[in-house]
This record gives structure tokens, sequence and C-alpha cells, in this order.
């Protein structure tokens, strides 16, 4: 066990990302709506470790970043690129505290698994000095080869550095490392840069561990929990593998999902037992659903909370701000945007509800607006419980309808409607006996003298 044991967590996030093409450092492309980085930090508070961030170019906007996900983490700033070795040394403050485990992980590596972390923690708790962690692939071509003799590592052998027996290995370096607190210092300090890039290899370290007598060992882990991510195509890859844990995570705890390929969960959804999500759906950050709930197809749901029982959709738009009571409706192509729309309330098709409070069991129409926003300022519509709201009406806000009012079909709505009343805000129909032959003459003469 590794819980009485302290740990340092050092996270690597100092990459440019070139590759990446794109202004937006690399470690803060999202995963789920989750910036890379923050899955790693994740990963590392799970198994109780301390963490520290060694950041570079971009590295205030990382910083800052890293502090909404983890506050008060310390960092670290690797003014010079001159390899990984340098880069944990850069955190040497950090270190000289004294830890029994020190982790150094990689931002860029947002699919790591907290199981993982563990292994490496266990290994230097049963013992070992140095713990790095590898995978197995039946195309090692590229990878740095993990080179064993007697159920200990050897050494980790670049590509171009291994033999033809050596290249035949399919166990290979996955980045990982941990390593002994006591140690740590002293053989980060003797990585030399005596290489063709001149550069600082923390790799180097499980030479250098050996030399001494040092018991270094590797632990297996599955390819997708140490891949890095250096471009978009890859970055596509990682969310792909990422939403097809998330969806088998959801439909193991009793949600039905008809065609898990086509939903999109986002890093922080919570979604009950029982809830049956149709086709092609998307949620964003900050969802929270209770069981029993049905999404249908080709909704789009963010910072929204549903109750249990609620429908939404299909073709829905939930924004921030929209909490919807048991056993309420939202359904085909409406939206509703920071508003309160209470149990057993219905807003069944084609409207828009911002800003607003929609009491229980009311029932608003085809095509109703709350028309919130007046080009300064954002205003509330209260709408009472039982009130009833005709087809294609629009509530001027600020306004406030009662308790099982009804407001009449058609209607502009600019002053509050009380209880049990009928609001009627539209003008009155004429009817012209006769016009109607007189117009059709009078638009096809018109018609047929701009021939």
């Amino acid at each position: 066990m590794t819980t009485d044991r302290s740990c340092l967590c050092v996270v690597l996030a100092a990459g440019e990302g070139t590759r990446m093409r794109s202004a937006l450092p690399k470690v803060l492309h999202p995963i789920g709506g989750l910036p890379m980085v923050g899955h790693v930090i994740r990963a590392a508070k799970e198994v109780g470790a301390e963490i520290v961030a060694v950041t570079g170019s971009g590295g205030d906007e990382v910083d800052a970043a890293i502090e909404r996900l983890a506050p008060q983490t310390e960092y670290f700033r690797q003014q010079d690129r001159l390899g990984t070795g340098h880069a944990v040394l850069t955190a040497r403050a950090a270190i000289e505290r004294g830890y029994d485990d020190i982790l150094v992980v990689f931002g860029d590596a947002p699919l790591v698994d907290p199981s993982v972390l563990r292994s490496a923690r266990g290994g230097l708790a049963a013992g070992a000095d140095v713990v790095v962690v590898g995978f197995r692939t039946a195309e090692p071509t590229g990878y740095g080869r993990l080179i064993e003799a007697d159920g200990r590592l050897a050494a980790i052998r670049e590509e171009r550095d291994c033999s033809d027996e050596e290249k035949l290995i399919t166990y290979c370096n996955g980045g990982l490392i941990a390593f002994s607190g006591k140690h740590a210092l002293e053989l980060l300090d003797r990585i030399g840069n005596d290489n063709a890039k001149h550069e600082y290899y923390l790799t180097d370290i499980v030479e250098i561990a050996n030399e001494d007598g040092l018991v270094v060992v590797a632990v297996e882990a599955p390819f997708e929990s140490v891949l890095g991510i250096n471009n978009k195509a890859e970055l596509a890859a990682a969310e792909n593998i990422w939403q097809q844990r998330r969806r088998r995570a959801a439909m193991l705890s009793g949600v039905t999902l008809l065609a898990p390929e086509t939903v999109f969960f986002s890093h922080d959804t919570e979604i009950g037992a029982d809830t049956l999500v149709e086709p092609n759906v998307v949620f964003g950050p900050n969802v929270r659903i209770a069981g029993g709930a049905t999404i249908r197809a080709f909704s789009h749901i963010a910072g929204a909370t549903i109750a249990e029982g609620a429908e939404v959709g299909p073709f829905a738009r939930l924004r921030p701000g929209a909490k919807l009571g048991e056993a309420s409706k939202v359904g085909n192509f409406c939206e509703v945007k920071n508003a309160d729309v209470a149990s057993g309330a219905k807003i069944n098709h084609l409207t828009y509800v911002g800003d607003a409070v929609v009491g229980a069991r009311a029932n608003l129409g085809a095509g109703t607006i709350t028309c919130n926003y007046d080009g300064f300022s954002k205003h509330l519509t209260q709408i009472g419980a039982g009130a009833f709201i005709g087809s294609n009406s629009s509530l001027v806000a600020p306004v406030k309808i009662g308790a099982n009012a009804y407001v009449a079909s058609g209607s502009v709505i600019t002053s509050s409607v009380p209880d049990d009343a009928l609001a009627i805000g539209r003008s009155r129909q004429e009817n012209k006996e006769g016009r109607a032959e007189m117009l059709r003459r009078r638009l096809a003469a018109h018609k047929s003298g701009n021939k």
C-alpha cells in the first residue's frame, strides 16, 4: 500500500506543441471539454500526490488554467528547453523538500489512468528505487525499447541504438517514471548531455541507477494510458478513446444509450441510472441529470440541471442556467437559457425561454418567446403555476404572468397579468366583405403592367 507514503508529482507541461498548429498551448487542448493537463492532474490527485507543474512558453496561460483545476499548485518555469531531465530539475526546490515517491508525468498524456500511477508507486513501496512505465505493442517502431534482465530493467534503448535483436522487443518506454525520493536529486544531477542534441534525458536515470546497484523495474500499462498527443489527429484519436471509456462507464452505471457511438460526454457530466439517451446527443460542461430522465435525439445540453422524469428534445438546446423540474418537458426545437422550469411544466415546441421562471404545470404554446434582452440588459419573465401561454406569444420582460392566467395566442404582453386573468395583447381583427376579389384584380393588373 502507498497511502502512508508521501508523493510529489511533477507535471511536465512546457512543450511548445508546434505540430498542433495552434496558438493555444498544447497541454490546454481539451479532451472531453477539459484541458489535457487537467486529466493528468486529476489522475495524480486520485493517488494522493502533491502537484507541481513545470511550464514553458505560454506558461502564464498554462499556469492560470492549472490554477483553476488545482488551486495552490506550485509552478516552475523552464526557460530553456534542454530535455526532460532538465525539466524535472527545474522543480528542484520542491524535490528538495523530501518525499517518499516522486512521479514524473507528462501534461500531454491525458488518458493516463490513476491505476497506472498506483502501480508505479506500488513498485516503489515494494522496494524498487526506479520504476518505468512501459507498454506492449505489435508495432514498436519509433519507440524506445525496455531491456529487461532477471526481472529488472537493465536499460531503455532508443531505436536508433538498438541491435537487430533488440528491435524485435515489443515492450516499449511509455515515458512515465517514478523514483525514490531519497535518491532523486543524486540521480537527476548525474544526468549528462553527451548526445546529439546536447539535452538531458530523464531516461538516462535508468542506467545511472543500475550503475549504483539500485533496483530498477518496469511495470506494464495499456498503450492508451501513456499515449502522448502531438497533433490534432492524435488529439481526435484520444478524444475517441476517452469518449468510449465514458460511454461504457455510463452504461455500466445503468444509463441507456441507444447509439453509444453518437453520444458525446463532457468530463464532468453526471447522469443517473435509468436515463434514456437517444442518438446524436452532446453534453457540454456542467450537466447534472437525475435518474429516469429522457434525452431525445439531436439535443445539445450544457450547464443544465435536469430532474427525475424530465424529458428533453428531440432537437432541443439547454444552455447554462437551465433547470428542469421533475416530469417537466422541453420539446423539439426549443431553447432554454438561465431559466427555472418547475415540475410538470411543458415547453413543447418552437419556443425560446431565457431568463425566466416557469411555474409548475404551466404550458407554453408553440412559438412562444420571452423577450429578455432590450439591447442593454437582460430582464426576468415570471410565469405562474398552471398558466397557459397561447402559441406565438411574445412576453416582453420584465413581466409577470400570474398563476392560472391565460394568454391568448398571438399576443404581445408588455405588462403583468394577474392570477386567473385572460390577457389579449393583439389588434382587433377586421373582415372586409368582398375585398379579396378586388385585391386579386389589383395585384394582377400591377403584375401585367410590369411585364
